[in-house]
C-alpha cells in the first residue's frame, strides 16, 4: 500500500467497523479502529487483522496523536438504516415529538456526523447526533448507534437547550457543541473558533433546505411564506460575531 494516507481512504477507515482493540486518534480529528500497532519510526503501522499481518495501513507517526482502548462494537444490524425507516423518516419522527423544524434537525446531523449513524469522535461522541456517554445515559439512551434512538435523544436535548436560552438558536447550538457549561461562563457563545464555524455550518445547511424547498414548493404560496418565515427567524436569532480568541 502507498504510505501517503489520503483522506479519502481515512474518511472510509475512520467509519469502518473492525474487529479492533485500539483506537488511533489523528491530529485530523478522525480516529481508525484497528487492532494492534507496530512503530517503524516516521510511519507508524495499524493492523486490522489479528490474524495476519496483510491487512494494515501505514500512517505518518507526526500525524497521530495517541491511542486509546477502542469502545465496545456497535451492533452493524441495528446502526444501518433500513430503506423502510430511512433518516428523512426517522427525523420526522422526531421533530413531531420535539416541536423542532425537521430542517434543523437534519442540520445538525450533518454537521454533527454527516449522515453517518456509526460515527465515533476522538472524544467519543456517538452516532447520528453525536450523543457523549453520559449525556446519552441521562437522556435514557441504551443505544446510541441506533439511529432513531440517536436522533430521538438528541432532538429532545435541543429542545431542552433551546428552552433553556429562551430559543436563542446561537446559544442552544453553541452548547450542543461545546456544552452548556461554556456558554455560561462566556455568557453567550464561547470564543472558539470550531464552535463558532459550527453553528455558521448548521445554519448555512439549514437556509439550502429552506432554499431547496422555495424552488420547487409543492404549494407555492404557503410553502414559500412558511419557508421565508422560518428561515428569517433563525438568521436573525443565530447571529454570531466572529471569534477573538482560539
Amino acid at each position: 500500500m502507498n504510505k501517503t494516507f489520503q483522506f479519502g481512504w481515512l474518511l472510509i477507515l475512520a467509519v469502518t467497523q473492525l474487529p479492533a482493540a485500539e483506537m488511533a486518534n489523528l491530529r485530523n480529528g478522525f480516529s481508525i479502529r484497528h487492532e494492534h500497532h507496530e512503530s517503524l519510526g516516521n510511519i507508524t503501522r495499524l493492523y486490522f487483522d489479528s490474524q495476519t499481518a496483510r491487512g494494515f495501513v501505514d500512517i505518518a507517526t507526526s500525524q497521530i496523536a495517541g491511542f486509546e482502548p477502542a469502545p465496545p462494537e456497535p451492533d452493524l444490524s441495528i446502526g444501518q438504516i433500513s430503506a423502510t425507516q430511512d433518516l428523512n423518516a426517522i427525523i420526522s419522527t422526531a421533530s413531531s415529538h420535539s416541536q423542532i423544524d425537521a430542517d434543523f434537525i437534519a442540520s445538525v446531523i450533518h454537521a454533527e456526523s454527516a449522515n453517518n449513524p456509526l460515527a465515533v469522535s476522538r472524544k467519543g461522541a456517538r452516532g447520528l447526533m453525536q450523543l457523549m456517554p453520559e449525556t446519552a445515559q441521562n437522556l435514557g439512551v441504551k443505544n446510541s448507534f441506533d439511529p432513531a434512538e440517536n436522533v430521538e435523544a438528541g432532538a429532545r436535548f435541543l429542545r431542552e437547550l433551546l428552552l433553556r436560552y429562551n430559543g436563542d438558536v446561537a446559544k442552544a447550538l453553541a452548547a450542543y457543541n461545546a456544552g452548556p457549561q461554556r456558554v455560561e461562563r462566556y455568557n453567550g457563545v464561547p470564543p472558539f473558533r470550531e464552535t463558532h464555524a459550527y453553528i455558521k455550518r448548521v445554519i448555512r445547511d439549514y437556509n439550502r433546505l429552506k432554499l431547496d424547498q422555495r424552488r420547487q414548493p409543492s404549494d407555492p404560496a404557503s410553502v414559500k411564506a412558511n419557508s421565508e418565515d422560518k428561515t428569517q427567524a433563525l438568521a436573525e436569532r443565530a447571529q454570531v460575531d466572529p471569534p477573538e480568541t482560539n
